[in-house]
């Protein structure tokens, strides 16, 4: 088994929770208190992340996609349904890729199938660059508020402190080395075009990290398509709109988990 940190909470269907870029877990623990009685959610450290430190498989998003499928194989789940935040849905859109048969559901917070654009992809190079210069902290210090809609910041507060003291938690070389693997991810759309499971888009109107006037583009491409549409919400609806969110899961997973034994 792969030493990848994980908890898991509940009983019935596998759901694993993938965590977004420079977070850890610890991002899904009271998003998924209330459903220890609806199915059994799995939270994973991606390499390099939270208590995952340990693990380098952190060079592609390829790489990190191999090792959360070989956690779950020595766990013994499968037909897991996927969720999974921003760097943790091009994980799981990975996942797809490797075992297209195997995912019972896909639900994508507030990520996308597309590749970086160029403009992105330099962005990216001087994400890297700062932080490699700069340090971590001065990054995180202003990308963590941006990821929250601004007009909602007072009342936010401590959602927005939370997740900045948890994305402290990851080390510089392995920031830097996500950044550049999420900047090299290739397209991904065919796997939601071919994806035999049901496909959950959860997308903030206000997101400025995934567009949504891109991100949008891509949810007509599964057979089996919810989108759910979040508005005064950017890039943390679990923090920004935990009931609706949670509810969306939940509902999600119910028609997953038909799926799976049908």
């Amino acid at each position: 088994m792969t030493n990848l940190a994980h908890t898991s909470h509940g009983t019935g269907t596998p759901v694993v929770f993938l965590h977004g870029f420079c977070e850890n877990q610890a991002v899904w623990h009271d998003f998924v208190q209330p459903f220890a009685t609806d199915f059994q959610s799995v939270l994973v450290d991606l390499p390099g992340f939270g208590k995952s430190a340990a693990n380098r498989d952190f060079g592609s998003v390829e790489a990190m996609a191999a090792e959360v499928w070989k956690l779950l194989d020595g766990l013994g789940l499968r037909r897991p349904v996927l969720a999974a935040h921003s760097l943790g849905g091009y994980v799981a859109l990975a996942m797809a890729d490797q075992r297209p048969d195997e995912p019972a559901g896909l639900c994508l917070f507030h990520s996308t199938a597309y590749a970086d654009s160029p403009e992105k992809k330099q962005s990216r190079d001087k994400t890297a660059a700062f932080i490699q210069n700069n340090g971590l902290a001065a990054f995180l210090d202003n990308f963590v508020p941006g990821l929250f809609f601004r007009e909602r910041h007072a009342e936010l507060q401590p959602a927005i402190q939370k997740v900045r003291q948890l994305t402290g938690q990851t080390s510089l070389e392995t920031a830097v080395a996500v950044t550049l693997a999420m900047r090299d991810r290739p397209d991904r759309t065919h796997v939601l075009r071919e994806a035999a499971y049901p496909v959950l888009f959860i997308a903030g109107k206000n997101d400025e990290a995934v567009v949504f006037d891109t991100a949008k583009e891509q949810f007509p491409l599964p057979r089996h398509a919810i989108v759910q549409m979040l508005a005064e919400t950017a890039h943390m609806g679990m923090f920004e709109r935990p009931a609706e969110t949670q509810a969306m899961v939940r509902a999600f997973v119910r028609i997953a988990a038909y799926s799976r034994v049908s």
